[in-house]
C-alpha cells in the first residue's frame, strides 16, 4: 500500500469520525467529537497496520479488527452506567461502536459504504430520537 492510500484511508476514517462525532457533541454527549474520530481513526490505524502487515500472504487480516471489535466492546462497557433503575449512555456506546466499524471500512478501502454508515448512524441519532421519545412518553402514560 502506497503512503498517499494509506493516508487517504485514514483521512476518510477521520471524516466519518468527526461527522459522527459532531452529532453527538451537537447534542451534548459524553462522548463527541474528539472521541468518535479518535475511535475511528484508531481502528483504521489497526486495520491498515494488519493490511501492510498481512500483505506479503502471511497471517489474517480479520484477526486485527476481532480484536478491534473487542478493545471496543470494553471500552464502552465503561460508558454505560446504572442508576437506580435506569440505564444511561447506551445509544453513545453503540454510536463508538459503530465508530470502531465505520473506521474499519475506511481502512479496508470501502469508502461508499463508509460514507452509507457514517450516514445511516447519523440518521438514526438524529431521526429516531423524537420516535423514541414519543414512544417512551407514551408508554409512561399509560396509552
Amino acid at each position: 500500500m502506497t503512503k498517499t492510500e494509506f493516508t487517504l484511508r485514514l483521512f476518510v476514517a477521520l471524516g466519518a469520525g468527526l461527522s459522527i462525532g459532531f452529532e453527538r457533541q451537537w447534542h451534548h454527549k459524553s462522548a463527541g467529537l474528539r472521541t468518535n474520530t479518535l475511535v475511528s481513526l484508531g481502528a483504521a490505524v489497526f486495520v491498515l497496520l494488519s493490511i501492510n502487515v498481512t500483505e506479503n500472504g502471511h497471517g489474517d487480516v480479520t484477526r486485527i479488527i476481532g480484536q478491534v471489535v473487542t478493545g471496543i466492546g470494553f471500552l464502552c462497557a465503561g460508558i454505560i452506567f446504572k442508576d437506580e433503575n435506569k440505564v444511561h449512555g447506551l445509544t453513545t456506546a453503540v454510536t463508538v461502536w459503530c465508530c470502531s466499524a465505520v473506521g474499519c471500512l475506511a481502512a479496508a478501502g470501502y469508502f461508499k459504504e463508509t460514507l452509507i454508515t457514517t450516514l445511516f448512524v447519523i440518521s438514526v441519532n438524529l431521526v429516531l430520537k423524537p420516535l423514541d421519545e414519543w414512544l417512551t412518553k407514551r408508554t409512561k402514560d399509560g396509552n
